[in-house]
């Protein structure tokens, strides 16, 4: 910020005088009394900047006012953006921190028309959808508090009208069984006023964007925008997520109190061992609150028109022989001729289908469980097998491994340039040369499960952590996270170097931009895609494979085939 003292002139409280500012420039940073503003609006150099009132300056929120056109570091007018690291930057940034960076933008391309843009809509929109299913979310619970204590009061009276009917025997057991519901009533109540208070406090966060946001837009800069879009999508993110998170666990389910009286109480009085039980049961929550969108975090990047255009079409399925359908399918690739091969584990087979899904032949069977498999050129195959930290090279043709290639991790994913196959078990991923079989280690990737790879990076899954990673030889060049991309298994690229991920969990395949910012699902349970696990491509002809589990009569697993 240009001063801390937002209620005097820049200028002249830099001289040590406190006149009250009456303008604020917008490209100067400078707050300005009417005698200063003066000869700024005559200058040659700033005439045309423009300005906004004192008054209006501080309408704005404080966390725009903070937001500076100057670099903090170099003290320069940012006039670049980083797509990669989605942050503006002045040229010495460049020099310092962005050299390997390819996506570097005009500033004023990036900022044009951000506030008549869509996203700022949407902004308004989602803080507005999220402020009313937090308001629609305490209305539920305290509803549900007054229910509780209604049924609470129930709950005491049958408790004292069976109490009426036996004798002083009883109580203590009737003493027991008021504190027992007098507890569970309390804890129950506790957590849902508790519930209750933290939604109130997110409420009061989200009203003082929401009342604050008209203001915003009316008087903060481009820059101030864009920027404090971002900080608003942060928060209306996380208490969008804040409230699913809610909804997803058992805070909305609804724990009613109830009592229920020992049937033998009257009859049989000193058979008794307890007046009762309080019991908490649970139903389904009536709770209806407005679906935020998924892609929430990444809307403000621009669309990928290739993306948009990724629409894959049907070709065939494998048909796979009635008495071969136990199979659990971990791979399936492309070969160089339209041929596919399939990994079974059950069966520790590799077995080979025509170009039109016909079934030809079982190629090779393994000792050990086989995880993971890929092209490598000509007729062969590189296959992993896990626990037994070996990978075999399988000549297709000829129906035999030809060549063993021992670690000393796990062997569970596996991709080839051709010469190099590249192995990845657990934190590791090892670089093998199949001319010479040596071996080189590459660390610091966690819990990479199967790879691939495209112009010398490597491109992995983690399941764990439903994360797509991309390496390169040293380092992380990004991580992406989305919520359509769930417990991620098979990974491929096509040769414009987009990313496609068998997304197992949710039953789809999600192709991510080369850049790693944005995705789409191209393939679901409506495509008859059902637990996918293994993908391939072949980038010169375009054509896909990915395993999916169907249903005819009973449930097995097979492979469809498309062009995209």
């Amino acid at each position: 910020m240009a001063s801390s003292v937002n209620n005097f002139c820049t200028i002249c409280h830099d001289d040590g005088i406190s006149n009250r500012a009456v303008t604020w420039c917008t490209e100067c940073e400078v707050l300005f009394c009417e005698d200063c503003a003066k000869p700024h609006s005559k200058s040659r150099l700033s005439k045309n900047h423009k300005t906004l009132s004192s008054e209006d300056y501080h309408k704005l929120p404080a966390f725009i006012q903070e937001i500076s056109s100057q670099c903090k570091d170099h003290k320069k007018k940012f006039e670049l953006y980083c797509s990669f690291h989605a942050c503006p930057c002045c040229v010495q940034c460049v020099s310092d921190k962005h050299q390997k960076c390819q996506n570097l933008k005009a500033l004023s391309d990036v900022l044009k028309q951000v506030k008549s843009s869509a996203s700022v809509q949407l902004f308004e929109k989602d803080l507005k959808d999220v402020k009313e299913n937090l308001e629609t979310a305490i209305r539920y619970m305290k509803t549900r508090i007054s229910t509780i204590n209604t049924q609470k009061t129930k709950a005491v009276e049958e408790i004292k009208y069976m109490r009426k009917s036996i004798n002083d025997y009883l109580n203590k057991l009737e003493q027991d069984i008021l504190i027992d519901l007098e507890s569970k009533y309390s804890k129950l109540k506790l957590n849902m006023a508790t519930l209750v208070q933290e939604m109130e406090q997110r409420t009061i966060q989200i009203n003082q964007i929401h009342n604050q946001f008209t203001k915003m837009t009316q008087h903060a800069t481009e820059l101030q925008m864009y920027i404090g879009l971002k900080e608003i999508e942060k928060t209306t993110s996380q208490t969008a997520k804040y409230i699913d998170d809610l909804q997803r666990g058992d805070n909305f389910i609804e724990k009613n109190l109830e009592v229920n009286i020992s049937s033998g109480l009257q009859s049989v009085l000193f058979d008794i061992k307890s007046f009762g039980e309080i019991a908490i049961n649970t139903t389904s929550s009536t709770l209806q609150i407005k679906a935020g969108r998924r892609d929430q975090a990444q809307h403000l990047i621009s669309k990928v028109p290739e993306l948009e255009e990724i629409k894959p079409s049907l070709l065939t399925r494998l048909t796979i022989p009635k008495d071969m359908r136990n199979l659990s399918i971990y791979a399936c690739c492309i070969l160089s001729d339209g041929k596919c091969i399939i990994l079974d584990s059950n069966t520790r087979q590799l077995l080979l289908f025509s170009s039109n899904g016909i079934f030809i032949r079982i190629v090779v069977t393994f000792e050990k469980v086989p995880f993971d498999a890929c092209f490598v050129r000509n007729n062969r195959v590189a296959v992993t097998l896990g626990i037994a930290k070996q990978t075999k090279l399988v000549d297709i043709k000829e129906k035999t491994i030809i060549q063993t290639f021992k670690l000393s991790h796990l062997c569970d994913g596996v991709a080839s340039t051709g010469e190099t196959l590249f192995i990845s078990g657990g934190d590791e991923i090892t670089r093998v040369n199949m001319n010479d079989g040596s071996h080189t280690l590459l660390y610091g990737r966690e819990n990479v499960g199967n790879i691939s790879l495209f112009q010398g990076n490597i491109y992995g899954t983690n399941f764990k952590n439903n994360k797509v990673c991309c390496y390169n030889s040293s380092e992380t060049l990004w991580i992406y996270q989305h919520l359509d991309i769930d417990n991620p298994v098979g990974i491929t690229l096509d040769k414009k170097g987009f990313v496609y991920i068998a997304s197992s969990k949710n039953n789809s395949v999600v192709v991510v931009s080369p850049d790693g910012k944005i995705c789409k699902t191209i393939l679901s349970e409506t495509d008859g895609i059902k637990r996918p696990y293994g993908i391939d491509i072949n980038k010169e002809t375009g054509i896909m494979i990915v395993s999916t589990n169907i249903s005819e009569n009973t449930d097995y697993e097979t492979a469809f085939v498309y062009k995209i």
